[in-house]
């Protein structure tokens, strides 16, 4: 089982780098619910080793393209991200320390495998993937558009990913930068 979700989450990542022409350098946030994963309501059954499995996938392909991972706690930890601090040098660090009960297990898996992890409240990623619907849009920057996945579930979580894009300003005269896209 957990060969497969690891499988899975694999496969959902390459996809939304893919998709979203995820460059190195750039970030990734992830919201994981491992109860919805497990078929469960969300917040109500987290699985450590469900979450290690979706990270385990998810992170082999961050590193791989150079990609920086941030993990969204849950609403007990007011949704506060962990990260690499060199993903974030200029951001204000909060002092938590995420547990499977309070951040949950993906957040409390990303803090005990990162070199150097980091809570920080808030930040502006270039991408997302939400597993089991757990509102990763407020941590991404201004425009996010959704991006259509292939693969709609991990488990038996319902997956949304977006993308971002620069703002466009200026009238019917304007003309775009396509490639910004």
């Amino acid at each position: 089982m957990y060969e497969e979700i690891k499988k899975q989450a694999e496969a959902v990542t390459r996809e939304i780098c893919e998709k979203a022409n995820l460059k190195k350098g750039q970030i990734l946030v992830v919201g994981c619910s491992s109860s919805e994963v497990c078929g469960d309501k969300i917040g109500s059954n987290s699985n450590l080793e469900v979450a290690q499995a979706v990270f385990g996938g998810i992170y082999e392909v961050t590193c791989e393209k150079g990609i920086y991972l941030a993990a969204q706690c849950c609403e007990h930890l007011n949704r506060a991200i962990i990260i690499e601090q060199e993903a974030v040098p200029f951001a204000e660090i909060v002092n938590v320390v995420p547990q499977p009960k309070a951040g949950g297990s993906f957040g409390t898996t990303a803090y005990k495998t990162f070199a150097h992890p980091v809570a920080v409240e808030k930040i502006k990623a270039d991408a997302g993937i939400d597993i089991g619907d757990t509102l990763i849009g407020m941590h991404l920057k201004k425009v996010a558009v959704p991006v259509r996945l292939e693969h709609h579930e991990i488990g038996s979580a319902h997956i949304v990913a977006a993308r971002v894009r620069p703002k466009y300003i200026g009238g019917e005269r304007a003309h775009y930068d396509e490639t910004l896209e």
